[in-house]
């Protein structure tokens, strides 16, 4: 099967927007790293709301922290207008009955799929809602991440009323991009994905080599 290129893909979607019209974009955000290079690269085609809403991460303080750093992000970085966020309540409890009998999953199996499913089908739920034209994650910016899965659960969820914005926000050197503007904004980088199972394994790795 031919690898589609999803970057190509959204410079498509972008290029058939009118240069006078910015749609509100929903842009589902993981934390402030990932969001910085997303939000440089979007800002001026659209009108973005950032929607923090990942029931993955397991821990409450965890989850204020990321949460508080998108709003550091906001006010540290200057770009051409403003964007708006939205944090979504802490919701663990979600993530684990999605996860149950999937606990002894690797990194980047099923239970991945199904974690970034939920959390895409929560943010198309979202811009439904509150009428947004688009819709997508920063996701796809981590080297970690499944693109390919990622956009094809946007697809699957986009309708006539809402459109799902292809991604590989990695490409073009994104994820490096991220990395500048992390240590320009003094950023926390955490170093595991959220869920308590990622950290087990992460723990697990750092061990090993030490």
């Amino acid at each position: 099967m031919e690898k589609v290129n999803y970057q190509l893909k959204m410079m498509e979607q972008i290029e058939k927007i009118p240069k006078d019209k910015h749609p509100k974009l929903l842009l589902h955000c993981c934390c402030a790293p990932c969001s910085s290079a997303v939000l440089e690269k979007l800002i001026d085609t659209f009108d973005i709301t950032l929607y923090f809403a990942n029931p993955n991460i397991t821990d409450v303080e965890e989850y204020q922290k990321r949460a508080k750093e998108l709003t550091h992000l906001l006010n540290e970085n200057h770009l051409s207008k403003q964007v708006k966020i939205v944090i979504a309540p802490f919701d663990s409890e979600t993530f684990f009955q999605m996860s149950q009998g999937l606990e002894e999953e690797k990194e980047r199996g099923k239970r991945c799929y199904l974690c970034y499913q939920l959390r895409l089908k929560e943010t198309m739920e979202y811009a439904k809602i509150h009428h947004f034209d688009y819709f997508t994650t920063t996701l796809s910016i981590s080297p970690y991440k499944n693109a390919t899965w990622i956009n094809e659960i946007g697809t699957q969820l986009t309708s006539d009323s809402l459109i799902y914005l292809y991604a590989d926000f990695k490409k073009q050197n994104g994820y490096k991009r991220s990395i500048e503007l992390s240590k320009q904004y003094e950023l926390y980088r955490q170093d595991y994905c959220g869920c308590i199972y990622s950290l087990q394994e992460h723990l697990e790795k750092s061990s090993k080599n030490r």
